[in-house]
């Protein structure tokens, strides 16, 4: 029988209500230009785009609206709270955003990526400030993508709190650092999966390169997030196409199955009828 060389299709991503034909989202902050940002967005192949949502933000320096370089049409926003360092901020924020969102009737108006940070030098979550937002978000209705540490135990706090995913940092934010801790997102992963397979935990921030993306795919993310790695990258579009493509790579390499690690070669040619004699390691050669 003749392997198919077409791979085995991919479910969508599923978060809370929303459902998503790409599990690259992207932010549509730092880029220098708007037309810049919207041509990146493009390459991205994402269809779900986070914006934050303060008055300011939405504007550039000429008092162009963000929001008239993102086709509404192709993307779900999905508004967050950056920029909050207490929960009375962020939850005000959230509100505003699912207020702004009801009016351009656009479907993310019911979810919100929250950030609650701790300061303005490191850029970590406030764990004790997320934990609350979340608890108030969710009672308030919304779909909360939370935002935090590797930290299993507080990954463990938030789903139990209602977050509809959790989104655990690679590294700090902008840092391009990668997954600096892989084996922490290999246990949030199987404590938030243990009893829910298809519960969403998406990678966010810290992405600096495609191979970041692919890694946190094959250690069995359902997304990843990023923005600073495409809008800084010296080509933002050429960046974006290959994030898309690196998002593909990485997740049909954890469906595929990787072989396991060894310590010594295995080799990959039968060794039946060797016409020579397979000398002992610790032969030396004349």
């Amino acid at each position: 029988m003749v392997a198919s060389s077409e791979p085995v299709p991919d479910k969508l991503l599923k978060i809370g209500t929303h459902t998503l034909d790409s599990r690259l989202i992207v932010g549509t902050g730092k880029y220098e230009t708007l037309d810049g940002m919207r041509a990146s967005l493009l390459a991205s192949h994402s269809r779900c785009v986070t914006v934050a949502i303060r008055r300011e933000r939405l504007y550039d320096g000429q008092g162009k609206n963000l929001l008239d370089f993102i086709d509404l049409d192709r993307y779900t926003l999905l508004p967050n709270t950056a920029g909050c360092y207490n929960a009375i901020d962020a939850v005000r924020v959230a509100r505003l955003g699912r207020e702004i969102l009801k009016t351009l009737e656009n479907p993310g108006f019911d979810w919100v990526k929250l950030e609650v940070l701790g300061d303005s030098k490191t850029l970590l979550p406030d764990p004790l400030a997320t934990l609350e937002a979340c608890s108030r978000l969710v009672d308030d209705g919304f779909q909360v993508l939370c935002y935090t540490s590797d930290d299993p135990i507080m990954a463990v706090r938030l789903k139990a709190a209602g977050a509809t995913a959790v989104m655990p940092a690679g590294s700090p934010i902008g840092s391009g650092q990668g997954i600096l801790n892989p084996n922490n997102l290999r246990i949030i992963l199987e404590y938030l999966k243990s009893d829910d397979p298809d519960y969403p935990v998406i990678v966010d921030a810290g992405v600096g390169s495609a191979s970041d993306v692919s890694i946190a795919f094959e250690l069995g993310a359902d997304g990843v997030l990023l923005n600073t790695a495409i809008a800084h990258a010296r080509d933002p579009v050429m960046m974006a196409s290959a994030m898309h493509h690196a998002t593909l790579a990485g997740r049909q390499s954890f469906l595929a199955g990787r072989i396991p690690k060894r310590l010594y070669a295995q080799a990959s040619s039968p060794e039946e009828g060797l016409i020579t004699s397979r000398p002992h390691p610790s032969a030396g050669s004349d």
